[in-house]
Order: structure tokens, then C-alpha cells, then sequence
């Protein structure tokens, strides 16, 4: 199984993380982890920090002559910003800030400077995210499995888009707007009012839709509720900094649906059972079904914002207004890549789970022996039979 672990503080030296559980024989080049740390670095209403930041990644273990060992792979990205604090007298934080972590890290750990949980709760964290999910981004293309994703909304302003669409247009027109809206007209206004907030000195969150692509049916259970994989997907995507909220496909549109409005029925075509509809998002029963895995995320506005807001002073116990730490305006476009890089986690995690193996080799052979939505792959008894317990 794959599992990681991420180390580092937003203002430290660096970030890392170890990554296990990764077969042997991938091919894996810095390349294919710095593509998406800079994907992550871009967005219309990014802060000052990613003018400092130009992540790049060292591998410093697990990784030899371009392929996967099958050991721990051990990531490091250098923090720039480091630098202008290495030596900075830095200055008492008790003023908890509304949104942050500030207050509930103290409470938690009994920190007696709330810089201490600001600079672990940070977003910064989410470079490491990025790192590991696109090895397992590049472990999943191997199995043609492409994830991408896209702004929705932001702020008030949405898009309409239908779920019948070639989704890989989508995500190259998404990739082309700086607030990653795949519709030209809607992204201009989400840009008009990521301007406006920073006018008002305010912050914007939104919605993103992150989707996988050639998923084979029968990944996940439905046996225990820590097994199923929407569970975990939407697990995945809440961790992230500022996420609120995540949906499998439009559910909370189809709760206010009946049930022939929803289900999306099932038909055999060619021998090949099939649906005309993906309303389940890609999953039912927490097994993916084939089609498309589609996430919806709902990200608050960013809690660093310009506008003072009220707290207390722990330190004296008067109320005091908060100040500010420098932050962006509006996230949410640079929130895709790091949704992506939580689907491809999870995946990349069943689809293991589903294979088994130690190296590349091995899990190419099962791959191909895995059980379909085919006629042919599902025989039936069709017999009458009784539980049998005593």
C-alpha cells in the first residue's frame, strides 16, 4: 500500500516528504514532479510568496538510474523564502486569527507562540501533496489512467457544465485560463471578481471539479465503511487546506431528485455492459464503475485577509484586531492541481490494493487479467440457494 508522510514548516529550511509503498520499475524523472509543482504555483489571485517560491524537487533516495527501487522515496523542496528569516527576530503572535488554525493549535498542543501552528497548518504543506501525487499520477498513466481538473466557481460566479463532454478538452482549456475555467467568458468574470476582492482587501473560495479518466471498474468495497473508495476520496480532498466540502459527482443536486431522475441505468452493448449516464459520479456501492470519477470540492475563502477582524490578545486578554499575514486573495485555481494530486493518491492507492505486487512487471500482467463490465466476465449461478447458517 502506498502511504507518505510530509515534514516542514512554511518559513523553514525545506519541505519533505517520504513516499512508500511505490512498486519498482516506474521510470520517474524530476521532470514529472516539478511539471505539477509549478502547475500548483499558478492561478490569478496568488500572494507574494509564490513571486518568491520556484519549487523544485530533490530526490534523494528510492529512485535509481531514472526507475523506482521499490523502497521509500525521500522528496525535498527548498524553502527560498527561508532566507528572510533565517536570522529575523521575530515577533510574539498571541492574537489567534479567525479561519486559522491559530487558536485550536493552541488549545490542541499548548503552543506558547501561535507562529507555531501557523507554520505547520500552512498551505505551503500542500507542495509535498503535489510531489507525491504525481508519482502517483505517473504510476497511474502506465494503466492509461489521466486525472485533471478545473474551476467551477468563484466567489458568485459559476459555470454550467454538463457531464456528457470530452473532458480532455476540458482540462486542456482549463490549463490555457489563469483562473483555470474551462469557459472563456465565465473565467473573465471570475477574473473581474477576484479584482474586485482585492479591491475591498477581501478573499474569494469557490468550487473545483477534479476527474479520472479510464478508471477500471472494481477498484474500492463496499464489505466496511473505511474500504469504500468514495469515503476516501472525499476524505482526501476535505484534508486539504481551506476544503469545506466534497461531493461525488452532483450529489447534492440529485438530493433533491427522485430516484428515477438519478440512477443511472444500465444497458449491454456489443457484450459490454454499459451506462448512458454518470449522475453516481463514478461510483456506487464505494466501487468505481468505470466511468468517469468526478469530484466536486467547495473551498472557503482564504482566512488571511486584509480586512482587520476580531480576536483577543491572548497574552493580555483584551480584545484586539487581527493583522495581517501575507496571503493570496483568491486560491481556489491553484487548489486544482492539488485536488488532482489527492485523486491520483487515492487511486494509485486501490489500484494496488486491487493488483498487489512488488514491481512494475507484476502489475502490468495482473492489470490485464482483471475482471470487466463484460458479460463473459461475470457467469452466473442462477440457481436457488439458502445462507446455510446454523
Amino acid at each position: 500500500m502506498i502511504r507518505f508522510l510530509t515534514a516542514g514548516e512554511s518559513h523553514g529550511p525545506a519541505l519533505t516528504a517520504i513516499v512508500d509503498g511505490i512498486p519498482a520499475g516506474l521510470a520517474l524523472t524530476l521532470e514529472d514532479i516539478n511539471r505539477e509543482l509549478e502547475r500548483r504555483q499558478q492561478g490569478y489571485g496568488s500572494g507574494g510568496r509564490m513571486q518568491i517560491e520556484k519549487d523544485t524537487v530533490m530526490i534523494t533516495g528510492g529512485v535509481m538510474n531514472g526507475l523506482t527501487t521499490g523502497g521509500p522515496i525521500a522528496l525535498v523542496v527548498q524553502n527560498r523564502d527561508f532566507k528572510n528569516w533565517k536570522e529575523k527576530e521575530i515577533p510574539a503572535m498571541t492574537t489567534p486569527r479567525p479561519g486559522h488554525a491559530d487558536l485550536t493549535g493552541a488549545i490542541k498542543y499548548g503552543y506558547r507562540d501561535l507562529r507555531l501552528a501557523l507554520e505547520r497548518a500552512s498551505a505551503r504543506e500542500t507542495t509535498m501533496r503535489v510531489a507525491v501525487g504525481a508519482i502517483c499520477r505517473k504510476l497511474l498513466a502506465e494503466f492509461g489512467i489521466v486525472i485533471g481538473g478545473y474551476t467551477v466557481q468563484i466567489g458568485d460566479v459559476q459555470t454550467a457544465l454538463t457531464s456528457d463532454t470530452d473532458y480532455l478538452a476540458r482540462f486542456q482549456a482549463a490549463e490555457a485560463s489563469d483562473v483555470r475555467c474551462p469557459d472563456p467568458q465565465v473565467a473573465e468574470a471570475m477574473h473581474e471578481a477576484i479584482r474586485q476582492a482585492k479591491i475591498a482587501k477581501d478573499t474569494l473560495g469557490g468550487v473545483f471539479e477534479v476527474v479520472a479518466l479510464h478508471v477500471p471498474p472494481g477498484l474500492g468495497s463496499h464489505v466496511q465503511w473505511d474500504r469504500k473508495l468514495d469515503a476516501k476520496i472525499v476524505a482526501a480532498m476535505v484534508s486539504i487546506h481551506a476544503m469545506k466540502g466534497a461531493e461525488i459527482g452532483h450529489a447534492f443536486e440529485n438530493a433533491g431528485k427522485s430516484g428515477s431522475q438519478v440512477h443511472d441505468e444500465i444497458y449491454l452493448e456489443d457484450g459490454r455492459l454499459i451506462r448512458k449516464t454518470n449522475r453516481a459520479g463514478g461510483l456506487e456501492g464505494g466501487i468505481t464503475t468505470g466511468e468517469p470519477i468526478v469530484v466536486r470540492v467547495a473551498m472557503k475563502p482564504i482566512a488571511t485577509i486584509l480586512q482587520a477582524l476580531q480576536s483577543v490578545n491572548l497574552a493580555t486578554g483584551e480584545p484586539e484586531e487581527t493583522t495581517y499575514e501575507r496571503s493570496d486573495f483568491c486560491a481556489l485555481p491553484r487548489a486544482v492541481p492539488i485536488g488532482e494530486a489527492m485523486l491520483a493518491i487515492v487511486l494509485a492507492q486501490a489500484l494496488l490494493e486491487k493488483l498487489g505486487g512488488d514491481s512494475m512487471a507484476e502489475l502490468y500482467t495482473r492489470f490485464q487479467q482483471l475482471r470487466q463490465a463484460r458479460l463473459t466476465d461475470l457467469p452466473m449461478d442462477n440457481v436457488v440457494w439458502r445462507f446455510g447458517y446454523e
